[in-house]
């Protein structure tokens, strides 16, 4: 009983600290398989294999909702740490791969996600990908900022001397 309930601590633990979880189905894959799909997600989340009334409990605890109808079968979860999109794209090329991984859902800033909304989690694309566009974005707009400031005074120096020539030709 002790044991148990040090299990639903640790899984209410790793949902409190999670920025987003992925509920997969891994039946038919082998150990091997298991450790490659660890090592492919390991930067940005935590692959663990649970017991999904313990996982209920813990994730009743958390206020994570929505994944009791996933929780069926052998469930394992992407407890994720990092960038949720990058997680996302990594259980879907490892699932194309090996079709026997099945992802059932998840739960993501505040939201139950289903299959089809974590598969369009992974169309998105990754936060340094959206950062680099931003930063494109915002250079751009600082180069033409910089180039109307510049040329306002040169702009005023040249109408200045055309009416100075102006004055002096009517002189």
């Amino acid at each position: 009983m002790a044991q148990k309930e040090a299990s639903v601590a640790e899984l209410t633990k790793q949902f409190e600290d999670s920025t987003a979880v992925l509920l997969t189905e891994y039946r038919g894959l082998t150990v091997a398989e298991l450790k490659e799909l660890r090592n492919t997600i390991r930067q940005d989340a935590e692959y663990a294999v649970v017991k999904n009334t313990l996982t209920k409990i813990a994730a009743g605890n958390a206020g994570v909702t929505g994944l009791d109808e996933g929780l069926k079968g052998p469930s394992a979860i992407a407890f994720v740490h990092g960038d949720p999109v990058a997680v996302a794209k990594g259980l879907r090329a490892f699932a194309k791969a090996h079709p026997l991984l099945v992802v059932k859902g998840g739960f993501f800033d505040g939201n139950p996600l289903t299959a089809e909304e974590v598969n369009k989690l992974a169309d998105l694309e990754s936060r340094e990908v959206l950062l680099a566009k931003l930063a494109g974005a915002m250079k751009a707009s600082l180069t033409k900022a910089a180039y109307v400031f510049n040329a306002l005074p040169s702009k005023a120096v040249r109408t200045v001397d055309a009416l100075r020539e102006k004055q002096e030709s009517a002189a």
